[in-house]
């Protein structure tokens, strides 16, 4: 499986299908392409009602004819426009184009619904995007319940977890692979991912992406 971070919390993933979560591009300074460049795409997951999340969801739903999966809310609004969704809520589980989607706990705000994190299956392999969150003791049964392969989690401050809490957090999941999103976008969230790493130390590998570079599970 491809794994591709774009910029802030975009992740891109490739494998038997191709999956975009939280696809904020345009508006986005550190995005490593436009939605204008997206010709295909099976699933396009957002973790809740924010514009850097959202993004482009329902563009590149238009554009590819994929599958929207996100909160009740934000499957209602996109239906409205004629996109194909999934609408869930947290703890349910969906299955599309032999895709499997948890949704799962993200301590937050959101514009429409619930802030939410994912836990996603395809081609053996479970990944968790927490989404926007403060540490939350919820990810030790994430860890229990999923034993993720690899996790996303925002180290940014202010609004989301940062180093800290972030690497308590991996402690938590007992990830074995995690990647740092939600930072450099903005000077307000300018964390150095070096440190993350430092302080995760040997407790799982950390990946350190630019945007627009892509690590293969």
């Amino acid at each position: 499986m491809e794994i591709t971070w774009l910029g802030h919390s975009a992740i891109k993933l490739k494998g038997s299908k191709t999956i975009y979560i939280d696809p904020f591009l345009t508006g986005n300074p550190s995005a490593s392409l436009s939605s204008a460049d997206i010709d295909e795409a099976d699933i396009v997951i957002v973790t809740h009602h924010h514009a850097d999340h959202l993004g482009d969801a329902f563009a590149i739903c238009k554009k590819t004819n994929a599958v929207l999966v996100a909160m009740h809310e934000i499957a209602v609004e996109a239906e409205a426009e004629g996109i194909t969704t999934e609408g869930m809520n947290i703890g349910g589980t969906v299955e599309s184009n032999d895709v499997i989607t948890h949704m799962v706990t993200a301590h937050h705000s959101a514009e429409k619904g619930n802030p939410a994190g994912v836990v996603i299956e395809m081609d053996g392999k479970t990944l968790y995007h927490a989404g926007d969150t403060g540490l939350t003791y919820d990810m030790k049964l994430i860890g229990e319940f999923f034993n993720p392969d690899l996790s996303f989690l925002p180290i940014g401050d202010r609004y989301t977890m940062g180093i800290a809490s972030a690497a308590k957090a991996v402690e938590f999941i007992q990830t074995k692979k995690v990647i740092p999103i939600h930072y450099g976008t903005f000077p307000i969230v300018n964390s150095n991912p070096e440190e993350f790493k430092q302080k995760v130390g040997t407790r799982a590998e950390v990946i350190i992406l630019k945007p627009g570079e892509t690590y293969n599970l």
